[in-house]
């Protein structure tokens, strides 16, 4: 494997550091003080300056505005905004996006690429389900009204949908009575549309999105095959880059701080028992980061495997979900007291890893997923 980055996937990195470099990890209240959400929506002002530099468009095609980039560029953008725990919806955006340019029709994608690439539309991704533990597309039913085109209509129930009360569409996964998965655009305010407040680990507003006999026009529906797959992947391999960028973050702080902390007259950075645990996590990093360049390259490249591309993006959760885990444990532990104290902005890594960890579904979800594929498609 040759993971050498392309000079547009590195210049992709090189602006996404230079518009998060004044982003503040503790622009928002703690989390641990809030009994409620963190802040009444995502922070605009810091969207506004992604869509001018086009970190918005990456993956759309020139003729929608966009850098014609792909899933290796997005992921590396994701891991710089996940060490300032930028407040953003870029990676739902940005995979929503994807999955319509892919597989939507011409008139959707010209009403919407070019508008979302420029920040004027922001849309999210309900992918959590009913429970948060069953397949997302099972939670919601959909039926198409007799005569080819035309409306489709949904009823079901989604939970914890990210950045919802701030998006302007939903792509929103739902199952036919024949079996087959469409993906339906939403609009959050629209008859038969309700939502329900909620909040995740890191503080930030969720929402429970209720929709009952709601009405969608079937050119705001993809119905092809492949196409919730494709862009569940890509959402789960993003949620993989962001835990890498929150985990090398987090190990560089936890280095910062042994280095200066002092036991016995010396750093304790130098003890051997604080080295190893370092060296482990290290390791970790190392494996979520090999493990999720892996899975990019299967979605962007489309080449075959031993197993489906489900199989290295199931090991890139697993190794994101476990890793970031160690991580943000070990950095409590070499912290001491200051790893719970709310001026110091560990804690919220904590906070916003713990919601990493379960997005899109824990380690043993994935593990379970990757057994299956053994099975069914043996190894030599």
């Amino acid at each position: 494997m040759d993971f050498t980055f392309s000079e547009e996937q590195q210049a992709a990195a090189e602006a996404a550091r230079g518009v998060f470099a004044d982003v503040a990890p503790d622009a928002v209240p703690s989390p641990a003080l809030t009994t409620g959400a963190v802040a009444d929506e995502f922070d605009r002002a810091l969207w506004a300056r992604l869509a001018d530099a086009d970190l918005l468009s990456l993956l759309s095609a020139e003729e929608y505005g966009g850098a014609a980039l792909d899933a290796v560029a997005l992921c590396l953008v994701l891991r710089e905004s996940a060490k300032v725990l930028a407040r953003v919806p870029l990676l739902e955006s940005s995979a929503a996006m994807a999955a319509v340019q892919a597989y939507g029709g011409p008139e959707l994608r010209g009403e919407l690429l070019e508008r979302a690439g420029h920040g004027e539309v922001v849309l999210t991704v309900a992918a959590s389900g009913r429970t948060g533990h069953d397949p997302a597309e099972l939670a919601v039913t959909a039926r198409q009204e007799e005569g080819e085109g035309t409306d489709w209509i949904l009823d079901g129930v989604q939970t914890a949908v990210p950045w919802v009360y701030d998006a302007d569409l939903v792509v929103v996964p739902a199952h036919t009575a024949a079996g087959r998965t469409v993906l339906a655009l939403v609009p959050r305010v629209h008859d038969g549309v309700a939502l329900g407040e909620q909040f995740s680990t890191s503080g930030e507003r969720l929402g429970e999105l209720r929709l009952e006999s709601v009405r969608i026009a079937a050119r705001d529906v993809i119905d092809v095959e492949g196409a919730w797959e494709w862009l569940r992947d890509l959402l789960t391999t993003g949620t993989c880059a962001l835990a890498l960028g929150l985990g090398e973050r987090v190990l560089r702080m936890s280095s910062e701080y042994t280095s200066k902390r002092e036991q016995f007259g010396f750093p304790v950075a130098t003890f051997q028992a604080v080295a190893v645990q370092a060296a482990d996590r290290y390791i970790d990093l190392r494996a979520m980061e090999v493990t999720l360049w892996q899975a990019a390259w299967r979605l962007t490249s489309g080449a075959r495997g031993a197993l489906p591309v489900a199989g290295d993006v199931a090991v890139a959760k697993i190794w994101a979900s476990e890793g970031v885990r160690r991580v943000v444990q070990t950095a409590q532990h070499l912290h001491g007291g200051f790893g719970a104290d709310t001026d110091y902005p560990l804690h919220r890594y904590h906070a916003w890893a713990k919601h990493l960890e379960l997005s899109l579904g824990p380690a043993a979800a994935h593990e379970e997923a990757l057994g299956d594929l053994l099975a069914a498609h043996p190894l030599g």
